[in-house]
């Protein structure tokens, strides 16, 4: 499966039902059940890259911010979350996640405390499988994730403000004058 199929296929499973992250799986999982196995397979593959590639210290500490924390399980199901928004949202944040500060749903749940978690993208390809084969996925290559270097402190107030300043400027206190 090429970049483009991934993201075509993920945009469809987006389209109706207001986005919510569940439904978003649920018909992603649907998409694909129909496709043949080799074409399962290979999105399973291509997530396996994309979450690679989106395992970053930068991108765990927005999450850690948005989300109020974020264990190393909690980080990867808001990578899936970010999945469930499509590929220009998910490019950008990877690139730049101080970016999330733009999205209207990130800037509401400064008010709301919502957390972004879509666990369920991460085991579509799986269900999908099983629902077109009544068979378990076989094994598919892992992709090493990278090193992630040195962290910052993630309850560094200051630290937050000068690593995502957009960020924290909506979900860290304001400094006091």
């Amino acid at each position: 499966m090429r970049t483009d199929d991934f993201w075509q296929l993920i945009d469809q499973a987006r389209a109706g039902g207001g986005g919510a992250p569940g439904a978003v799986a649920a018909r992603a999982v649907a998409l694909l059940a129909e496709r043949d196995a080799a074409d399962i397979i290979g999105y399973a593959r291509h997530q396996r890259r994309v979450m690679a590639a989106s395992y970053r210290a930068e991108l765990w500490g927005a999450a850690y911010l948005i989300n109020g924390g974020a264990s190393d399980d909690g980080f990867e199901y808001f990578r899936g979350w970010l999945m469930t928004q499509g590929r220009q949202v998910f490019a950008r944040a990877v690139a730049d996640p101080d970016s999330l500060a733009e999205l209207p749903k990130i800037r509401q749940a400064a008010l709301t405390g919502e957390e972004f978690e879509a666990e369920a993208m991460l085991t579509v390809a799986e269900e999908a499988y099983r629902k077109a084969t009544a068979a378990e996925l076989p094994p598919v290559e892992e992709v090493p994730y990278p090193e992630l270097g040195e962290f910052w402190d993630f309850d560094d107030e200051d630290e937050a403000r000068r690593q995502l300043p957009k960020l924290a400027a909506l979900f860290v206190e304001a400094p006091q004058e």
